[in-house]
């Protein structure tokens, strides 16, 4: 038996850094959304645990044990006392270290495939412990999201909209954004109960950035270009980056703006995606 889970992108729609944990984790408010654009994760039961890698972006990975896909699998063993090994196969469509959380995605996606065939619910906790985002890809939805990720809460009443995304090649380290950003915290935002259409919804969302943009764009300056690429574009209403970076998205009244913004956003080396 082969199970397939899709794992979607995630998207920061605003990241304000709230606070600081005496351990040192940063607190966070966010606004996160998941596009239908993203990665692929199978499995079968198998005489040993293994992960293969195919797809766009595979070269940038290694299926070595400390993968997030087989750290998920071994923790979900561990706390549901399964000792079932199984084959997992990873379609690498997403870049890597991209601020669209591609590897908690995936292993949300595997925690997902492994409560599918026991039929249980992930235990509480595990997903946190395999990183911040991985609790809101977890159930890849929209949503608020805040502490260090763990407090996820309803979003607010969204409308249609169209969304490009557009990573300019290149993979920033979040603890060297974190590490790059000064100065003080931010107040959470402050959001209606829902917007009735993409303008509102970018108005409202213009008045609270990104953190971590301007120190992401101080280490590496493409992505600047980037947001200036989009935010170029007919009819853009708000260009932004998405979590630690690189990838950034505009945001366009429907999907057809989108599409035709991801056309024009085509580089060489520049990953876009319009929908």
């Amino acid at each position: 038996m082969k199970l397939t889970e899709f794992a979607p992108a995630k998207v920061n729609l605003h990241l304000l850094v709230t606070g600081r944990r005496p351990d040192g984790y940063h607190l966070l408010d966010s606004l996160v959304v998941f596009p239908p654009v993203g990665d692929d994760v199978s499995m079968t039961i198998a005489d040993r645990a293994s992960l293969t890698i195919a797809g766009p972006f595979a070269g940038s990975l290694t299926a070595d044990p400390d993968n997030l896909i087989l750290r998920a699998a071994r923790r979900f063993g561990d706390a549901r006392q399964c000792t079932a090994p199984y084959a997992f196969h990873l379609i690498k469509s997403l870049p890597v270290a991209s601020g669209i959380g591609g590897g908690s995605a995936d292993a949300a996606a595997a925690l997902r495939l492994l409560a599918r065939i026991w039929a249980c619910e992930v235990p509480d906790g595990l997903a946190l412990g395999l990183g911040a985002d991985v609790p809101a890809c977890l159930a890849s939805t929209p949503a608020r999201m805040g502490g260090i990720g763990e407090v996820l809460e309803p979003a607010p009443d969204l409308p249609p909209y169209g969304m490009v995304l557009v990573n300019p090649g290149v993979a920033v380290s979040t603890p060297a954004i974190f590490k790059a950003r000064h100065g003080a915290f931010s107040p959470p935002a402050l959001l209606p109960r829902g917007w009735n259409s993409a303008a509102a919804m970018a108005r409202d969302l213009a008045r609270f950035g990104n953190d971590l943009e301007a120190p992401a764009i101080g280490l590496q300056p493409v992505i600047g270009d980037a947001l200036a690429a989009i935010r170029d574009q007919p009819d853009c209403l708000l260009s932004r980056m998405s979590g630690s970076g690189a990838t950034c998205f505009g945001l366009f009244p429907t999907v057809a703006h989108a599409k035709r913004a991801a056309i024009g956003l085509r580089r060489e080396g520049w990953w876009v995606w319009g929908g």
